[in-house]
């Protein structure tokens, strides 16, 4: 999965998807999500004793590491090793949540020239990528990773990988921690997945400068596959 999402629902429209708690400020609606961007995210809290829709800075940052600039390169954590991973494991184990998302950008090679691709549910709906959260440093910043699993369907011929996309009927014991990792871990049917559209877009998603809802039009007479 490439370093790109858009996520443009307010708090209120998250909080009642997603049957939770609003416990932070407003984010913008943001059609280009990069590294160390904040975003909004689902987690169970103690505290609340409820589903909270809270604020992380994406790309996780272990307990362990010595400063938030090591985020940047933990934005994505593979399903196949996320369990045993040493700056994952306990993350996985213990602090699990969901990162809402419009849909995520990729670049298709066609020879030397590359496409700029969106993926989105031809519906509309809002996806729930499967994410795991982690604290950093004395003021508790909040850092998440998406993770993402092999491609499947036609989906593999955009991308090698894909966010590792979890329907409603998931959400509860992914938040709830603990339990067997394959069944958690499982992607999503190939036939829910042939409802993700891909859209060719313009090439400004390249640059993160860009932030817009012209950023999803199509270009003019371009062909995929």
């Amino acid at each position: 999965m490439c370093g790109r999402y858009a996520t443009t629902r307010s708090n209120a429209d998250l909080s009642q998807f997603f049957e939770a708690v609003d416990v932070t400020a407003e984010l913008p609606p943001s059609w280009n999500v990069a590294p160390t961007h904040p975003v909004p995210v689902i987690r169970e809290s103690v505290t609340h004793a409820a589903r909270v829709l809270d604020t992380a800075r994406w790309g996780l940052v272990p307990p362990w590491a010595a400063d938030l600039r090591q985020g940047a390169r933990m934005i994505n954590a593979r399903a196949e090793t996320v369990a045993g991973s040493k700056a994952f494991a306990s993350s996985f184990a213990k602090r699990r949540c969901l990162v809402p998302a419009d849909g995520w950008f990729e670049w298709v090679r066609d020879g030397k020239a590359k496409q700029a691709v969106y993926l989105t549910p031809a519906g509309g709906t809002p996806l729930a990528f499967a994410g795991i959260w982690s604290a950093w440093g004395k003021e508790s910043v909040l850092t998440c990773s998406v993770i993402t699993t092999a491609a499947l369907g036609d989906l593999a011929r955009v991308h090698e990988r894909m966010p590792l996309i979890l329907p409603p009927e998931r959400w509860s014991d992914w938040l709830a921690g603990g339990g067997d990792p394959e069944p958690l871990l499982r992607p999503l049917d190939p036939g829910t997945l042939a409802s993700i559209e891909v859209r060719p877009v313009g090439p400004a998603v390249g640059n993160v400068r860009n932030n817009g809802p012209e950023l999803l039009a199509p270009p003019v007479e371009v062909t995929l596959f």
